[in-house]
Order: C-alpha cells, then structure tokens, then sequence
C-alpha cells in the first residue's frame, strides 16, 4: 500500500491530484491518502481528510511506501519507520506555504541520497512509477541520543521538547472537523 500524506495544516490539492490521476491512468487500487481540509474528492484513491495518530500511525506501519509533502515531519516519521518516501515540495508562490522552505527540504536531503524527490506534479507520475523500486537508507536509530530525538521532536512540532511522538505531532486533528472517508 501506498500512503500519501499532506499534514493536518493545509491541503495540497496539487499533489493530491496528481497521484489520483497517475492511480487513475496505472490502475492502481492500493492508495490511500489523507488530504487535510480539501474540497477535492479523489476518483481514483481511497482517502479521508483527516486521521486521528493511533490510525495514522497504523497507515505508516502498513504502507509499503510513503508520499508526502516535504514536511519534516513525514519525511523524519517515514525515516523513523524506514519506510521508503517520495515528497513533492508546496510552493510559497502557489500560497500552498508561506515560502519555499519545503523546496530547500527537499533539494538537502535529495543530496543525502535518503529520499525520492519530485519538484512538480509533472515530475511525479515518473518518480511514483519508480517508487517501488526505492529502498529505504537507514532507519533513524532506535539508539540515537534521546537528546536528538527532542530536538527533532522540538524543532517539528514548534515547542518543548516534551512532545507526542512524531506521528502524533504530524497528524493532529483540527477542532470541529469531521473526518470522511470513501470506499
């Protein structure tokens, strides 16, 4: 299973609909993303708006792959579980974020060799098709410095260093919000 994921802040419509498009055209059934607060409706994927962290948590232990936006979050979650990550950077000058620090992201740890990057939507179809032929570099260690893994979780969720677990922090639920899933 494919899982794609674009945080709890903000819909990413284009990437959403790129990977609906690209299920569409391969026949693909094993997709399933969560879209934040989008209007879109996907023909192609199963999806939901939002997940609550325990089945979020589940999706990543599931997902053979991950696809997401390049978030520090899922790209530390999908490394954390060594789990393979394709992202595709929101664009500061397409308001999908307030500048184009996901694009600095992307390109740093492209050059690490840890992560499969797609810059556009027009890059993505061709990187999804590979993406099952990507393998995973390291997984972050179980024995990394509990110092490190503070300052991970610190530096992700914006606060104190005593924060939820790093799936947690990436998939809290907007007040008020329901969550919808299709079939």
């Amino acid at each position: 299973m494919i899982f794609v994921t674009v945080g709890a802040q903000m819909a990413f419509d284009r990437l959403i609909g790129a990977v609906d498009a690209w299920a569409g055209e391969r026949g693909r059934d094993d997709v399933f993303a969560q879209i934040g607060p989008s209007d879109l409706t996907p023909r192609h994927i199963k999806w939901t708006n939002f997940l609550d962290p325990p089945a979020f948590r589940k999706r990543i232990v599931e997902a053979e792959a991950i696809v997401a936006h390049a978030g520090m979050g899922s790209i530390l979650t999908a490394l954390e579980h060594g789990k393979p990550i394709l992202v595709m950077p929101r664009l500061g000058r397409l308001r999908e974020t307030r500048n184009d620090h996901q694009v600095a992201t992307a390109e740093r740890f492209l050059e690490m060799g840890r992560i499969a990057v797609a810059m556009d939507e027009t890059e993505l179809p061709g990187a999804l098709d590979r993406l099952g032929a990507l393998e995973c570099g390291e997984r972050i260690s179980r024995w990394a410095s509990p110092e490190l893994l503070d300052a991970l979780r610190a530096f992700i969720g914006g606060g104190p260093a005593e924060q939820p677990a790093l799936a947690q922090e990436s998939t809290a639920i907007a007040p008020g919000v329901r969550q919808r899933e299709s079939s």
